[in-house]
C-alpha cells in the first residue's frame, strides 16, 4: 500500500488509509520520501513518552528543518529535555488551569462581539467569519498585538503552513510568509523591550526561571521570538480547526446538535470526541536517535518517524467502535493535543476557547444548515481541518 501524507485524498479523508496502516503496516516505510510511520495507539503513545528515542530536535515535520532556523527561532516544540524543560517550566506557569479559567470572561466577550454582527445575516462562513477570527484575536490580544495587525498575522500563519500536493518541499510562498512573520515578531519584541506594556510578551521579558545549575536567568530575544511564533501558529490554528471540525460533526449528527443546543453541558464531551474523531494535528514528526526494532521492522538510527495521531485516535485496539462519533465516550487518555513532554501547553486554553465559542454560538444560532458541498479543507504540513464552512441560518 502507499501512504502519501501530501495528497488531496489524504487531507480529505485519511481514515481508510489509517486503518490499512494499523492492520497491514503498523511500522510503515516510505522509501520515496524516506520516513517511517507509526499508526497504532500504543506505539504512538510510547513514542510520545520516549523522547530519548524519538527526538523533536530536528523538527516536527516530515522533513528535517534548517539547523540555522532552529537556532534563530528556538521553540519548545523543537526541543527535547533537558533543554526544553527550562522554557516549558516558565511558560507552563502562565497557562495553568486556574489562570486559563480566569480568561473566560474575556473570551466570552470576544466571542459575542464577533457573533453579534453575524445575527443580521442569513448566511456566513463559519471559518472565515468566526473560527479563524476568534482564536487569533484572543491570542493577539494576549500577546499585545495591535488590532490592525491581527488579520495580516493570521494570513501569514495560514500561508506559512500551506503546502502543495504530492511533495514534502516547503513552497516559496510559505518560506516567504515565515520570514515576514519572524520579522514582524522580531520588531514587536524590540518595541516591547523599549516600551513594556501589560501583555504576555512584556511579562515574559521580566520573568525569571531557575536553570538546572540553580542559577536564574531570563528569556533571550530569540526565545521570545520562538514563543511568539509558536503561539501565533499552533495556538490559533489548533483551535480554529477544532472549532470547524466540531461544528461539521455536530451538523452531521442531528441528535448531537439537539443535545448541545438544549444542554450546553454536553458541549465539553462533544469537544473531546471531536478531538479524538478528527484531531486538528494529525501528524507529529520525530527523528530516531537509535536503531529501533518494532513489529518486525527495523527503523535505522537517524530516520524520520511520523507519529500518526489521527490513526491512533481511531485504533480499535484502544476504542470500541472507533468510527462512531459518540459524545458520551469515555476517553481515558486523550492524545489529540499531544502527550508526554510535548503535550500542548495550551490544551486547557484550546478547550476553554472552544467551549465558550460554542456556548455563545448556539445561543445565537440554534438552527442552521451547513453546505457541505461547498466546504473546503486546508492542505497544510500537519494540520487538518476546514478553510471554509458556509452555512445558512434557518431559524431560532
Amino acid at each position: 500500500m502507499q501512504f502519501n501524507p501530501f495528497s488531496d485524498e489524504f487531507f480529505n479523508d485519511p481514515y481508510e488509509t489509517y486503518r490499512q496502516l494499523r492492520d497491514e503496516a503498523p511500522v510503515y516505510h516510505n522509501e520515496e520520501w524516506g520516513f517511517y510511520a507509526l499508526s497504532r495507539f500504543e506505539d504512538v503513545v510510547e513514542a510520545h513518552i520516549d523522547h530519548r528515542t524519538y527526538s523533536s530536535a530536528r523538527g516536527v515535520l516530515i522533513q528535517d528543518m534548517d539547523p540555522a532556523m532552529l537556532e534563530a527561532v528556538p521553540m519548545m516544540i523543537l526541543m527535547d529535555p533537558p533543554k526544553q524543560t527550562r522554557l516549558r517550566k516558565l511558560l507552563s506557569s502562565r497557562f495553568t488551569p486556574r489562570k486559563v479559567q480566569a480568561m473566560e470572561p474575556v473570551l466570552r466577550e470576544l466571542a459575542a462581539s464577533i457573533l453579534e454582527p453575524l445575527r443580521e445575516r442569513d448566511s456566513f462562513d463559519f471559518v472565515k467569519d468566526y473560527s479563524s477570527v476568534y482564536p487569533m484575536d484572543f491570542i493577539s490580544q494576549l500577546m499585545g498585538v495591535p488590532v490592525e495587525d491581527r488579520l495580516p498575522i493570521r494570513n501569514l500563519v495560514d500561508a506559512s503552513l500551506t503546502r502543495r500536493a504530492d511533495t514534502p518541499d516547503i513552497p516559496p510562498s510559505a518560506i516567504h510568509a515565515m520570514g515576514e512573520m519572524t520579522q514582524y515578531f522580531r520588531d514587536f519584541i524590540a518595541e516591547r523591550r523599549r516600551n513594556p506594556k501589560e501583555d504576555l510578551i512584556s511579562e515574559l521579558m521580566s520573568a525569571e526561571v531557575t536553570r538546572d545549575d540553580g542559577k536564574r536567568d531570563r528569556l533571550t530575544d530569540a526565545e521570545l521570538l520562538g514563543f511568539a511564533s509558536l503561539l501565533a501558529a499552533a495556538g490559533a490554528e489548533t483551535t480554529t480547526k477544532l472549532m470547524s471540525n466540531t461544528l461539521v460533526l455536530t451538523w452531521r449528527h442531528p441528535e448531537v446538535h439537539k443535545r448541545v443546543v438544549e444542554d450546553p453541558a454536553a458541549i465539553a464531551g462533544t469537544i473531546e470526541e471531536s478531538l479524538r474523531y478528527w484531531p486538528p494535528s494529525q501528524i507529529q514528526g520525530r527523528s530516531a536517535t537509535r536503531e529501533v526494532e518494532l513489529h518486525g521492522v527495523t527503523i535505522p538510527e537517524g530516520s524520520r518517524v511520523l507519529l500518526l495521531t489521527g490513526a491512533a485516535c481511531r485504533d480499535e485496539r484502544q476504542y470500541h467502535d472507533p468510527d462512531r462519533f459518540d459524545i458520551d465516550r469515555e476517553i481515558s487518555l486523550q492524545i489529540a493535543l499531544g502527550h508526554g513532554t510535548h503535550k500542548c501547553l495550551g490544551s486547557f486554553l484550546a478547550r476553554l476557547e472552544t467551549r465558550v465559542s460554542f456556548e455563545e454560538f448556539f445561543k445565537r444560532f440554534p438552527s442552521f444548515e451547513v453546505h457541505e458541498e461547498a466546504c473546503e479543507r486546508v492542505h497544510m504540513s500537519n494540520v487538518a481541518g476546514y478553510s471554509a464552512v458556509p452555512l445558512s441560518v434557518t431559524g431560532g
